[in-house]
């Protein structure tokens, strides 16, 4: 009997098995987020907004660190301030929410209608994002070259009307922040562009154990009324991509509808250019999908809300007291500690029930160190430890290793710092493998993700930058077989030989994939 089939899994479906509907189990089991009863919304449970918590502290440290200022911003943007910007209006009117009333009187019949003498004089758009209105600020704002440039951020929520939702992923209203800058020049402009996205890159590295590929996206995945749009890309454990963040280089054209203007050093006026960047709640979905296994969440220690948990094992006798003092003496010495620059999170469960059966729970979780122990662990100064991205023994038991309290205490920092790298090569590894290269023509491509058999990945491929009708034909010949062009690596050599697509010469690399 191999090793698989001795192990019961936490989880009732596989992620080979059923990738999606895994994917809503671990959410469900690890208690990370549930239905609203809005449509396309979630109520963030304390699990998964406590992630997301870690996630804000971490990614607004770098953002302060580059110099910009945190502000906010209104829910509602008159509907005249995107009427200014026709291409940008365009990209999002399907996804818009619009507000046309401010009052309800009753029907008559016991139920609620707007009340026809409280029309809004002008309707209000919940925001989809925030160019236009923060566009309106900065122009009251900027007056002079001195002023510039202006860095600002806020962390907010938005609403896009979505047809299709899944946790996480895509949802009619999720959280964020939207970096929006206004700068002197195209190179300051797009040197800020770049930061952002390399703050990207090195957030979803360090933080997430998430590995991504930074590139800029082709002309036809800009952001609506962006010069250039760059992101960093993930690759799920079914081989989908996923949008991690993107960072916007958006000229003057915005800086031209909203007024954004200064006078420079010589006394003329000149157009500010802009630029905006942002990440989501998606990167919950890209954690899950990206380290998540047939048992539920592994979190990366950096950002679990607890990096370790203590489960006394609890009979209900008289010596619970003495059990329960070893731990908190355990859990202090812990959380005196320092571990990827900052103190250890650490819990101790003493809610009454099994511990086995709250182990499960943890474990569905994702904490990245579960510690059990018992009234002989105590007596004799040891702890029993499981590692939750080293789950299972051979024998298709829980991994639990007995160590002396000391011991442990001496290893439990850079035990944690080993999960965070080890959990970072893993997807790296599998990331790496699973880009395929050396096909050459449209039929090679298709036949490559018609294999149902093969795992699909990425496929790396030359790049003839087509632009109008040609790259028009392409995007509907990547439709056809359900693919997007990912992003053009920022570190990626020049190609040799010709584009698939188009027969010319290719002039970069890019990668091709299904995707969230």
């Amino acid at each position: 009997m191999n090793q698989q089939t001795k192990i019961r899994h936490a989880l009732t479906v596989t992620r080979e098995g059923d990738f999606a509907q895994w994917y809503q189990e671990v959410i469900a089991e690890a208690e990370m987020a549930e239905e609203s009863g809005v449509r396309g919304c979630m109520v963030i449970k304390p699990w998964g907004y406590g992630i997301w918590e870690r996630i804000q502290k971490l990614m607004d440290a770098r953002i302060k660190a580059a110099g910009v200022d945190n502000c906010y911003f209104p829910l509602f943007i008159p509907l005249s301030y995107f009427a200014k910007e026709a291409e940008h209006v365009e990209g999002f009117a399907k996804e818009m929410a619009v507000v046309t009333h401010h009052r309800l009187i009753g029907d008559g019949k016991g139920g609620l209608v707007p009340d026809p003498e409280a029309r809004l004089e002008e309707p209000l758009i919940v925001r989809p994002t925030s160019e236009t209105v923060i566009g309106a600020a900065m122009a009251r704002w900027v007056q002079s070259w001195r002023d510039l440039p202006l860095l600002t951020n806020q962390w907010a929520n938005v609403v896009r009307w979505e047809m299709r939702t899944r946790m996480f992923l895509r949802t009619s209203e999720f959280l964020w922040q939207e970096g929006h800058t206004a700068h002197a020049d195209r190179d300051d402009a797009m040197a800020e562009t770049l930061r952002a996205l390399e703050m990207y890159r090195a957030f979803a590295e360090d933080e997430l154990a998430m590995p991504v590929i930074a590139g800029e996206k082709p002309e036809n995945e800009r952001f609506p009324g962006a010069v250039a749009t760059y992101s960093i890309e993930a690759m799920m454990q079914d081989g989908k991509a996923l949008q991690a963040g993107t960072s916007h280089y958006l000229g003057t054209g915005f800086a031209e509808a909203a007024g954004i203007q200064y006078q420079n050093r010589e006394g003329q006026q000149a157009l500010c250019h802009t630029t905006s960047w942002g990440v989501s709640t998606r990167l919950i979905g890209g954690v899950i999908m990206t380290h998540g296994d047939d048992d539920g969440l592994r979190v990366p220690p950096a950002i679990a809300p607890h990096q370790i948990v203590i489960l006394p094992m609890l009979r209900d006798t008289d010596e619970d007291e003495a059990l329960l003092a070893y731990c908190e003496d355990l859990r202090r010495a812990l959380a005196g500690q320092q571990t990827l620059g900052e103190p250890v999170r650490v819990l101790l469960d003493k809610r009454p029930g099994k511990a086995t059966q709250k182990r499960w729970a943890w474990v569905k979780k994702g904490v990245p160190l579960i510690l059990e122990i018992g009234g002989r662990d105590a007596a004799g100064g040891q702890v029993s430890v499981l590692r939750r991205d080293r789950l299972w023994r051979e024998d298709g038991k829980p991994d639990f290793a007995g160590q002396a309290r000391d011991d442990f205490l001496a290893r439990a920092a850079a035990e944690l710092e080993d999960i965070q790298l080890s959990l970072h090569a893993e997807a790296k590894a599998r990331r790496d493998a699973n880009i395929h290269r050396g096909i050459g023509t449209l039929a090679e491509l298709a036949a490559f993700f018609d294999d149902k058999a093969c795992y699909p990945g990425w496929v790396e491929l030359g790049w003839s930058r087509p632009t109008g009708a040609a790259l028009e034909e392409v995007v509907k010949q990547l439709k056809a077989l359900k693919l997007t062009i990912r992003n053009t690596p920022m570190d990626a050599a020049k190609p040799t030989g010709t584009c698939p697509f188009t027969g010319e010469p290719a002039v970069e690399t890019i990668y091709v994939a299904r995707a969230y």
